[in-house]
């Protein structure tokens, strides 16, 4: 018997090591790809070797280390779908039985864990780390920085944990409640980031809809446009005409004025971009125009359309069926245990597919916003502040994504560890309203950017865009240098 524990201990010892080394290994990876993602925008010009070099670097480090997180949680749930239908299918195979559903597990454990330090204490840190100077009456340097970050830290702590007393003991002032209000780890982080997760999930609903109906726009601007009732070659020799037309002006000395030089080289620019996207429609294939264009916007089309359509069909689940709650709501329990699909891998495949989808429309809604178009990266032009925005704002869209993804119906594996945990997602009405508002949003979003589109090319077939002030088709720019976009 005790030979037979210690063979047992052993075992799980050497498992928990695997696991730490394949969740190490991981890790590496989506840090490295975050590193060099981050490299491609940081701005070159904040490479100095002196002490603000030093502070940038570590800023740089923390803002890795939280993009890396922030793909690690949007890659959870797909590995934990993918890896259920692996294990299904193949459940006594040597070569994978390092997929295991303590694997699974513990990444979502990792995963929620890190979120939390990155958000509650590496970005703040690299924020007021980057910011810092040091106190007055102190010796400049590295270590007055770090003194006056941990200050920082320890009241911006304890003014949030402040709000979150105060407004944890005006909604429930029951004693029970109020003793729970100083367990720390039990109680004030979860609830915290449950708050957190709500937010981002808020913010989920207001971006999501609006990317799915610029994704059209996007895809767009990236591929080649068929050509219908357009004369290339006509367009490009009035672009010429206007490029040449600009830079006699330039060379002949009609700008006298700064602001007018700046505004005749901006649209002198904007002339050159435009006469190379032409020419490259000009020069692409029947097959590009004619076939990739088409299929893609069908494509995004049906994968949007197949949203909505899941998104009603959670609803109607959520009216008579109290298991499709995505709290408390009872799934393939093991992973590997049972299918979620009828259809097996291909079904997996669609729904990874969908997730993503929904990932990259949401960010895109969200530099697509009026509010946050300002933190929109450019490369090689980005300083490490706007950096660190951007890390924190794709850390709380994509700590949200598994809980928006499960509570539209989307999905129906069930959220893991912490992420399940969440007070609100147990809440009938605030689950059925965001799902109410995410199909009608979203149907609004696609009705109008259609009707908007149909209406323009309509216009433009007949002649009648004449009547708009412009004589030039919507792909060419306007008189005053700038480009209309559908």
């Amino acid at each position: 018997m005790e030979q037979d524990e210690v063979t047992i201990r052993e075992q799980n010892f050497h498992s928990q090591v695997r696991e730490w080394i394949i969740c190490f290994l991981m890790f590496t990876i989506l840090y490295i790809v975050s590193y060099f993602v981050i490299t491609r925008y940081k701005r070159k010009a904040d490479e100095q070797e002196d002490e603000d070099a030093t502070v940038n670097r570590v800023s740089l480090f923390l803002c890795t280390f939280t993009l890396a997180v922030s793909a690690a949680a949007v890659l959870l749930l797909p590995f934990s779908i993918i890896s259920n239908e692996i294990l299904l299918s193949f459940p006594k195979n040597y070569y994978i039985q390092w997929l295991n559903g303590s694997l699974i597990h513990g990444l979502w454990n990792l995963v929620s864990l890190f979120s939390n330090l990155c958000l509650f204490m590496l970005m703040p840190f690299a924020f007021f780390f980057l910011e810092s100077e040091g106190f007055a009456g102190l010796k400049k340097g590295i270590k007055a920085r770090i003194l006056e970050t941990v200050v920082m830290l320890i009241l911006l702590a304890l003014l949030i944990f402040g709000i979150v007393w105060v407004a944890s003991a005006l909604i429930d002032n029951s004693p029970a409640s109020m003793e729970s209000l100083y367990d720390l780890w039990e109680f004030y982080l979860p609830y915290l980031y449950s708050c957190i997760s709500l937010m981002g999930c808020l913010l989920l609903l207001l971006c999501t809809p609006v990317g799915l109906s610029r994704m059209f726009a996007v895809m767009g601007q990236l591929l080649v446009k068929p050509t219908i009732l357009e004369d290339l070659d006509e367009q490009i020799y009035i672009i010429s005409l206007q490029e040449e037309s600009l830079q006699r002006k330039l060379n002949g000395g009609y700008s006298a004025i700064d602001n007018n030089t700046k505004k005749i080289e901006h649209d002198l620019m904007n002339a050159k971009t435009m006469k190379s996207k032409l020419e490259r429609r000009k020069k692409a294939s029947a097959w590009e125009r004619n076939l990739v264009y088409p299929a893609v916007m069908i494509l995004l089309l049906i994968a949007t359309s197949l949203s909505v359509i899941l998104v009603s069909c959670n609803i109607l689940r959520l009216l008579v069926d109290e298991t499709a709650m995505p709290k408390g709501s009872k799934g393939p329990g093991i992973i590997g245990s049972a299918s979620l699909f009828t259809f097996g891998f291909l079904g997996a495949t669609l729904e990874i597919l969908l997730i993503f989808y929904l990932m990259v429309s949401s960010v895109v809604g969200f530099y697509s916003l009026c509010f946050f178009g300002r933190f929109t990266p450019r490369k090689d032009d980005t300083t490490m502040t706007k950096i660190i925005g951007n890390c924190v704002s794709i850390l709380v869209l994509s700590s949200a994504l598994p809980v928006m993804s499960r509570t539209l119906g989307i999905t129906r594996f069930d959220l893991l560890g912490d992420f399940g945990r969440f007070n609100w997602l147990g809440n009938f009405y605030i689950v059925v309203a965001y799902n109410l508002i995410f199909a009608i949003v979203t149907t609004l979003c696609l009705v109008r950017k259609f009707t908007s589109a149909v209406r323009e090319e309509l216009l433009k077939a007949i002649g009648l865009d004449k009547l708009q002030l412009s004589n030039v088709p919507s792909d060419t720019p306007s008189p005053n240098g700038h480009q209309k976009t559908l």
